[in-house]
């Protein structure tokens, strides 16, 4: 029996088609220009529709799409699932908003996505912000410890959920076992942005699935990992502490009302390739990576550090496909040799900061690909470091610490503002949020006081040129504080 039953429906559609007067406009391939066309060829645009009497309603799916997310739950054993075309982000905002309310509290680590600050302002719910460790050898933020989880419990019993990332950005997995224990014997449900981790599910050489380990709920970024396309993601219930019809509503107002049948058919493909081939395209992925770490750190200029380097800092364990290259003994940034890579090589790596690159791998990398990179970092040779101490950027969780906050996200971000010149925003309370991007987590909330510190960190980072989203003003001239 075919567990494609959405992409199966498109097919006859198309096949039954004699007629079609409804949106989108573009009527298959034929309305689409001939450049696009040409390039992309014609069978894409013919499942570019919408809901037809074959091909179901994603905001009250029953037949099809119903299906569909009833084999995708089962794949990732959740007891429901839901396809989210809006990404990850509503995914993070729609189980925030089904676990908090207006002025109810939920725990969050100071490394979630920008999305959370958007759940946040839209539920109305009070963060309390959990610290994450440092790794000061080679500068990146580490995993949320339990420990930490459980003071903030203990210390907050009216909270309504624990939120945790894992994996993060660079792979490194929380204690996601504990955590949930923490989360239960509080009362409280345990919610995780698995946006870089759909892909654990299908290989016993992977860290284990956050549902299997006590998730309630779990949002995932197939397209991160997996062969589905942008913005196609997941999001998964497994739990008695979550209402899933407030998961439901949430996703109403989270998503579009025009769902992508592109999307939802590749997150349909992704998950049907990942049950019937995952652990073996999966295995070979590692294979490549670690042959890959194994010749950086031969070569001695380069180093990619291992789990057992990063043990101490709450990582329980991660993820053997990311892989972490610091430049220390190199003489040279991150953010240079991201720059070099491409434009002495046309090689392409997923994120830089001022001591390190970060190398994504999945099954559809090759290992020419491989040996292009690794060839192109056998280039440079050990040098001692000329630049003076990492950018205050790098720095962050130790420095900037968590700032003091004066007024809620919602009441910041609907309070009276005004804009003040970037000189003077030292003491005042933040209006807009700040995040370096990637990776997209804000430096800066909105109802937060900003420091010295924070000051000094973003101008570094407005020094450098590097991506911010949030500040309204892009070239940082101005920022918004809440006139209170």
């Amino acid at each position: 029996m075919s567990r494609t039953p959405l992409f199966d429906a498109l097919k006859e559609y198309n096949r039954r088609s004699r007629g079609y007067f409804r949106i989108p406009g573009h009527r298959f391939q034929r309305g689409i220009p001939k450049e696009f066309r040409d390039f992309a060829g014609d069978n894409i645009f013919k499942i570019d529709i919408t809901e037809t009497p074959l091909t179901d309603d994603l905001h009250n799916p029953r037949t099809v799409i119903a299906e569909s997310q009833g084999y995708t739950a089962e794949a990732f054993g959740a007891e429901r699932s839901f396809y989210l075309v809006n990404g990850t982000t509503c995914g993070n905002q729609s189980m925030i908003i089904a676990a908090a309310s207006e002025g109810e509290k939920i725990l969050v680590p100071r490394n979630a996505h920008k999305s959370v600050m958007a759940g946040l302002i839209i539920s109305g719910a009070v963060p309390v912000y959990m610290p994450v460790d440092y790794i000061r050898e080679i500068g990146i933020t580490g995993a949320l410890k339990p420990e930490t989880a459980r003071v903030a419990a203990l210390a907050n019993p009216d909270a309504r959920g624990i939120f945790a990332v894992s994996p993060n950005y660079h792979g490194l997995c929380s204690d996601l076992g504990s955590l949930a224990e923490t989360a239960h014997e509080n009362g409280m449900p345990l919610l995780v942005d698995e946006a870089h981790g759909a892909h654990y599910y299908f290989c016993d050489s992977l860290p284990d699935g956050a549902l299997s380990l006590g998730a309630d709920a779990a949002a995932q970024s197939l397209h991160k990992v997996a062969g589905a396309l942008t913005q196609s993601s997941l999001l998964h219930l497994k739990s008695e502490l979550i209402d899933a019809a407030k998961i439901d509503s949430a996703l109403r107002m989270t998503m579009s009302t025009s769902p992508s049948y592109i999307l939802m058919t590749s997150l349909e493909l992704a998950r049907d390739e990942l049950e019937k081939n995952g652990s073996q395209l999966w295995e070979q992925t590692i294979s490549l990576a670690e042959r890959m770490k194994s010749e950086i750190n031969r070569a001695g200029c380069f180093h990619c550090p291992g789990k057992d380097e990063l043990e101490t800092y709450g990582v329980h364990d991660s993820d053997p496909t990311r892989i972490i290259i610091n430049c220390d003994n190199a003489g040279i940034s991150g953010y240079d040799l991201k720059t070099r890579l491409w434009k002495m090589y046309s090689i392409d790596v997923e994120m830089a900061d001022s001591r390190n690159i970060l190398l994504l791998l999945t099954p559809g990398n090759t290992a020419v690909e491989a040996d292009n990179l690794i060839s192109a970092l056998q280039t440079f040779s050990p040098a001692p470091i000329t630049t003076e101490k990492p950018e205050a950027g790098e720095l962050i969780p130790e420095i900037l610490g968590i700032p003091q906050m004066a007024l809620p996200p919602r009441k910041a971000y609907f309070s009276k503002t005004k804009i003040i010149p970037w000189s003077e925003i030292t003491g005042k309370v933040a209006a807009e949020p700040a995040a370096p991007y990637p990776p997209g987590i804000p430096v800066l909330y909105p109802g937060e006081i900003i420091t010295k510190e924070i000051f000094e960190f973003l101008n570094s980072v407005k020094a450098a040129g590097r991506h911010m989203h949030g500040p309204g003003d892009h070239s940082l001239s101005t920022f918004r504080i809440c006139d209170i």
